[in-house]
C-alpha cells in the first residue's frame, strides 16, 4: 500500500501524438497507488487525509517506459580484451558461474533503481545473461524494495555463433528445439521473448554481418507461435529489409532497431496474421549506433569492422523511421541502455535522438515512450496516460520537455511508480561519457 496524496498545481502532459496538455490541473492517488482524479484542479475537491504535494507550476508527464533495455552493464565502455572473440567464451563461462550470478543480480538491481530515479516506470529486458532480472522483478514485486515494473525475457533465441551468442543467448537449431527454449524461459518467469533474427554491431567480425539474416523463418515462427500461445509478445533484433520481412511472416510483434522498409514489410507492419494482436511495431534504437558513429574510434574504443557496421545500421533505422512515419506505423522507444554509451539515466536521450535525427515531433517521441509502448506492451490500460483508474506512473519535471527538450528529464523533481514516491530522485552520473555525448 502506498500513501495516498495529492500533486497540485501541475500542467499535465498527455503523451499522445499531438502533444495535449492540461493546465493549472491536479492529480489525486488513493493508497493503491491508483490515480482517482485527473484534471483541471477547479473541478477536483481535495480528499481528506491524503498526503499534499505542491507541483508549484511543473509538468507531469507519463512514467517513462523503455521497451529495450539490458540490465548487465551499465554503458561504460568496455575493455577491448572484453568484446574481442577470443574472450567471449571466457566472458560467458564467468557470467553464468555463481560469483558472476551474484554479480549480475547487483549490477541488475542497481540498473533497474538507476533507470526509476530517472523517470522510467516500466522496463521490458530484451537480452540477459539468464535469469537475474527474473529475480529483481521478483523482488520488486515482494516489496522488497521499490521498483519499476519490470518485464524479463532472459536470455535472447539465437543461432550457433549467432548475434549475442554466448554471453547472453540460447542457441538452437530446429524449430523444435527453439520452440521449447521458449518454454523454458517462460517457466523460469520471463514474461517476454526475444530472437536474434540477424547480425549486430556490436559483436561483428566482418563488414556488412551486421544484418545479415541468422535464423530461419521456420524457427522464428516456431519461436512466435510458442510464446503467443502464453500471450507473451515476441521481439526481434532484425537490421536489415531481409531479416525484417522474415521475421515479420513468422510472426514476430516489435522489430527491433529497424531498416527501410519494402512494400512487403510495410504491408506486414500493419496487418501482420501471425502476431499476437494483429499488428506489429518499430522500436528504433538510435542510442546503440549514434556514439559508434559520430565520436572518433579512440573515443568510443570500437574498431574499424564495427565502425563500419554502425554506419550502416545508423543509416537503415534511420530509413526505418522515415518509412514508418510515412505509412502510420507505430514507433514505439528503447535504448538499448547497457550498451557501451548507453546509460540507464540517459533514456532522454534517445527521445531527444528520435526528434533531432529520426524526424519524429517532441511530442511524438513523447508519445513512443509513453501511450504507444503501453499500447504495444499490451498494458495500456493500467500505464502509459495520466488518466483515472491507472496506476500512477508519473515524472515531474522543472520544464515543459515539449517546448525545452528533452533534457528536462535529467533532474526529476519527482518520481512515481505504482503510486510511491521518490521526491528529488538521485542517480550516478559518469561526467566524462556525458561530456562526449553532449559534444553532438
Amino acid at each position: 500500500m502506498s500513501t495516498p496524496f495529492i500533486l497540485d498545481h501541475v500542467t499535465i502532459l498527455s503523451g499522445d501524438r499531438e502533444g495535449s496538455t492540461i493546465d493549472d490541473a491536479m492529480i489525486v492517488v488513493d493508497s493503491a497507488g491508483k490515480i482517482t482524479a485527473a484534471g483541471p484542479r477547479a473541478g477536483i475537491q481535495k480528499p481528506a487525509g491524503c498526503r499534499y504535494i505542491d507541483g508549484g507550476g511543473r509538468f507531469a508527464a507519463p512514467g517513462l517506459i523503455n521497451a529495450h533495455a539490458h540490465l548487465f552493464s551499465d554503458g561504460k565502455p568496455l575493455p577491448a580484451f572484453m568484446t574481442s572473440e577470443k574472450a567471449e567464451h571466457l566472458v560467458a563461462k564467468f557470467m553464468h558461474s555463481k560469483p558472476g550470478e551474484l554479480l549480475l543480480n547487483k549490477r541488475t538491481k542497481t540498473n533497474v533503481l538507476t533507470q526509476m530515479n530517472s523517470g522510467v516506470t516500466t522496463i521490458r529486458s530484451l537480452g540477459d545473461a539468464r535469469y537475474e532480472a527474473v529475480r529483481v522483478r521478483d523482488a520488486i514485486e515482494r516489496g522488497d524494495y521499490l521498483g519499476p515494473r519490470v518485464y524479463p525475457s532472459g536470455p535472447l533465441l539465437a543461432m550457433p555463433g549467432g548475434h549475442g551468442a554466448p554471453q547472453i543467448a540460447l542457441c538452437s537449431t530446429s524449430p523444435a528445439e527453439a520452440a521449447q527454449q521458449v518454454r523454458d524461459n517462460l517457466a523460469a518467469g520471463t514474461t517476454a521473448i526475444k530472437i536474434a533474427a540477424t547480425g549486430g554491431v556490436t559483436d561483428a567480425r566482418e563488414i556488412g554481418q551486421a544484418g545479415t539474416p541468422e535464423m530461419p523463418e521456420e524457427q522464428m515462427r516456431a519461436i512466435c507461435e510458442t510464446a503467443h500461445e502464453a500471450g507473451i509478445i515476441v521481439a526481434a533484433h532484425a537490421q536489415s529489409a531481409e531479416g525484417i520481412a522474415m521475421a515479420l511472416r513468422a510472426g514476430v510483434d516489435t522489430i527491433e532497431h529497424g531498416a527501410g522498409m519494402n512494400e512487403e514489410i510495410i504491408a506486414l507492419f500493419k496487418d501482420n496474421p501471425n502476431s499476437l494482436r494483429g499488428s506489429s511495431a518499430l522500436i528504433p534504437t538510435l542510442q546503440a549506433c549514434l556514439p559508434l558513429v559520430k565520436l572518433d574510434p579512440k573515443v568510443t574504443g570500437i574498431n574499424e569492422i564495427v565502425r563500419a557496421n554502425a554506419e550502416m545500421i545508423y543509416e537503415e533505422m534511420l530509413a526505418g523511421i522515415r518509412d514508418a512515419l510515412e505509412h502510420g506505423i507505430t514507433i514505439g522507444m528503447g535504448t538499448d541502455s547497457a550498451l557501451t554509451h548507453v546509460t540507464h539515466y540517459n533514456t532522454w536521450r534517445e527521445m531527444d535522438y528520435v526528434h533531432r535525427y529520426g524526424g519524429l515531433t517532441r511530442a511524438h517521441a513523447l508519445h513512443a515512450a509513453t501511450q504507444a509502448n503501453a499500447q504495444l506492451l499490451g498494458i495500456d490500460a493500467i500505464t502509459g496516460s495520466i488518466e483515472a483508474g491507472k496506476d500512477a506512473d508519473l515524472v515531474v519535471l522543472d520544464a515543459n520537455p515539449l517546448a525545452a527538450g528533452f533534457r528536462a528529464f535529467e533532474n526529476p523533481f519527482l518520481v512515481a511508480t505504482r503510486g510511491q514516491v521518490i521526491q528529488q530522485p538521485k542517480v550516478k552520473r559518469f561526467a566524462d561519457l556525458d561530456a562526449k555525448l553532449d559534444s553532438f
